[in-house]
């Protein structure tokens, strides 16, 4: 079965480096990657799918006015 893949430049760039070294192909390459993948352990934890955001407690809320609430001054007091 065909299908494609959408592999970012720099790893696209490193397996087909890591063929040729190995005198073989992008495909076979990828295949046996895949499968050695599939034949591991699930000893690994699950990648979350949808990950919380990171969250800050201060403790009370803050009290902000409506001027404080520009692009640049939130992006300030994150930074802080």
């Amino acid at each position: 079965m065909r299908t494609s893949l959408d592999i970012p430049d720099p790893l696209f760039r490193h397996l087909k480096a890591k063929a040729a070294l190995e005198g073989s192909t992008l495909r076979d390459l990828v295949l046996n990657l895949v499968q050695r993948g599939l034949n591991s352990s699930n000893s690994a934890p699950p990648i979350p799918t949808s990950p919380d955001l990171p969250s800050i407690s201060l403790g009370a809320p803050m009290a902000l006015s409506e001027a404080h609430l520009s692009n640049a001054n939130l992006s300030a007091l994150a930074d802080e």
